[in-house]
This record gives structure tokens, sequence and C-alpha cells, in this order.
């Protein structure tokens, strides 16, 4: 823990320290600063860290904090360690987890934009619903948009869930997080590699990533720009050996461009939990059998809804996000119809206005 906590010590770094040394810290943070830089990697700046750590690191304050949490500290060699995790290139020496959940090799990662549709919103919730009841472990960044989702739709479903973090395991980020943060730590596991008190800086998240690749089976990709933070996640994981899946979206839609392009370079098309048990079928005998369809009828059907409501919001439900006058050429409506029907079902709570004047059907 003290290791790990030191700045300038990565993961390749200190595991490069701990083969020098056979595998004993306490002989690391013992040993004399020319002794430490025979390790791969150490030049002197590091090596006068290590040696004088108690200057740097609080350990009986650290050791306090994690008991105040509640939490652990497990290394590569405790059973409790995710045993996807170890067989990549670079795993975190040690992992701090909130929770008694450890999860095991029936983990499936589901990540996205968190500037994402109502429509993304919608298929993570119901994709990781469906998966965790199948008796998969969904695994996600707990950031807002399609990961806050997918969290949602395992507790939804009873199931387990792992949320990594890109800070220190007390740092709750974003601060509106705060209740699934604890929900998912009561029945699921929160985990961080990183120090406790850690802000997320923009080398964090990335390294974040790599962890949500490496303890899963598969990561489903829901919603992202072509620069997005799951792109990495999903390079991560295409050179961890792990498979690659995307969910189709709008082709106009600048959060669908991300999962197009790793559609169009590879990645598995999924729209629904049987594709991906299809390309993964040595875990078929692991899998509880479905529990109800993923996508049934909508509900909005049977609503009590005018003529003219129903054609905006069938409109909507095909065509996207649209404006008043896209809607006005899709139902061939009178403006004064359509601004009536809009107003009605933002009334009902079957559309929402976004902040550029457009609508999305919620439904």
């Amino acid at each position: 823990m003290v290791l790990q906590a030191l700045p300038g010590i990565g993961p390749i770094t200190l595991k490069h320290l701990l083969e020098a040394f056979n595998n004993d810290p306490c002989a690391i943070l013992a040993a004399a600063p020319h002794a430490l830089q025979k390790a791969e990697g150490v030049g002197p700046t590091l090596a006068k860290t290590i040696h004088q750590w108690d200057t740097t690191v609080d350990l009986p304050k650290l050791q306090a904090r994690l008991t105040h949490l509640h939490a652990d500290f497990i290394t590569l060699q405790d059973d409790g360690y995710p045993p996807l995790l170890k067989e990549i290139y670079d795993p975190p020496t040690g992992l701090y987890c909130l929770g008694n959940y450890r999860p095991n090799a029936m983990n499936v990662a589901i990540i996205g934009s968190r500037r994402c549709t109502l429509y993304g919103l919608g298929v993570a919730r119901k994709l990781a619903s469906e998966f965790a009841s199948r008796g998969f472990c969904i695994v996600s960044g707990m950031a807002r948009g399609i990961d806050s989702a997918a969290h949602e739709g395992a507790l939804e479903a009873q199931g387990k869930t792992v949320a990594v973090l890109g800070t220190g395991l007390d740092v709750i980020y974003p601060p509106e997080n705060e209740g699934l943060y604890h929900r998912i730590a009561q029945t699921g596991l929160v985990v961080s590699e990183f120090a406790l008190g850690q802000r997320g800086d923009k080398t964090s998240f990335p390294r974040r990533n790599r962890l949500i690749a490496g303890m899963s089976q598969a990561v489903v990709v829901i919603e992202t720009d072509k620069q997005g933070g799951s792109m990495i996640t999903a390079r991560f994981a295409a050179e961890q050996g792990r498979h690659v899946f995307a969910v189709p979206g709008r082709i106009d839609q600048v959060s669908s461009r991300g999962c197009l392009q790793l559609i169009r370079e590879g990645a598995t098309l999924l729209t629904k939990a049987e594709d991906l048990l299809e390309e993964l079928p040595y875990l078929m005998g692991s899998v509880k059998p479905a529990q109800q369809e993923l996508f049934e009828e909508p509900a909005w059907q049977e609503l009590d809804l005018s003529e003219d409501e129903r054609c905006v919001l069938g409109a909507l439900r095909e065509g996207g996000l649209m404006g008043d006058d896209a809607l006005g050429q899709a139902t061939e409506l009178e403006p004064q119809a359509v601004a009536s029907a809009l107003m009605m079902l933002e009334i009902k709570a079957l559309i929402t206005k976004r902040a550029d004047g457009r609508f999305e059907s919620a439904v």
C-alpha cells in the first residue's frame, strides 16, 4: 500500500521492484538508494523517494482512513483479486476495495458517453439488467450517463455490479452519484488502484479504463464519439484479448460515431444479450436463462393519447432527436398541432426537450 501510494511509481515500475527484491515489499522500503537503482526504471530521484517513504506517506493515517471507510486493500497474491485482471500486462499490485463482493470471471463491462441520449440510457439499463439477471457481473466506471445507467440496471435486477473509480476510493465523482456509490458498495464492489484522497486527472481515468477492460470477459460500448474515453477502453480491451461489442446508433448522431467506427474496425454488433452469448459460447453453461425479452412492446402504445400526440411520439421514436420543423415535415401536422402535442407529451413525461431545443422520446 505504501509503495503504490508513492509518487512516480506505476504498476510496471512496482513490478520491476518486486522482481528485484524477491517480491518482498518490506525489503524494498528498507533498501539503500543505490540498491533500489538496480531495479529497471528506478533512477536516483525515485530511489530517494522510496528510501524516504515515511516523509511522503503517513501510514498510520492511511490505515485509520481505510478502517473508517470499512474498506480493504488486496494484492495480487490474495484470493479476492479479480482473476481476469491478473492476465493483463500491467495489473495493479494492489486494489482498494469497498464492499464484500469479489468478482469472478463472469464479468461484462458496459460503458459509453457521459453526453448520451435517452435511447442510450435506456439501452444501457436494459442490457445491464438482462446480463445481471443471467448471472453476469456488470463492470463500469460510475461516470455520468451510460456508466451510471449500467450500474442502475444491474441493481434493479438484483444482480452484481463493480464500479471502478478513476479517483481514490474515498473520492466520489461525480458527487451526485453518492447514493449510487453506497448502493453498489452494499451488494457489489467499488474498487480503485489510486491512493485514498487522490483526485481524478487526465491520466487517472485512462488508467481506470484499462482495469474496466481487464477484469471483464467482454466490453459493450453504447454511444460514444470517436474521441470519447470509451474508445480508449475499447482499445485496451482489444489489446488485452477481450471481446469488444458495440451497439449501433443513428448515423447522423455524434454519440454514435464511435460505435459505428468500432463496428467498422471489427467489433461485434450487439442488439441483444444473446449476441454476446453467441460470441462466447463457452459461457453458456454458466449463464442463467433469460427472464424476459430485452425489448418488449413499448407501453406507450397502450396509453390514452390523441391522434396528434401518437403521431408526434411515433415520429420521435423513429427519428431520434427532432425539432419543431422536422416534426412538422415528418408528421404533416400544422405547427400549432405539433406544438400542442409536444406540450402534452412533455406533461405526460413521454418526451424530453434538450438544451438545443430539439425533442427526444423518453419511451
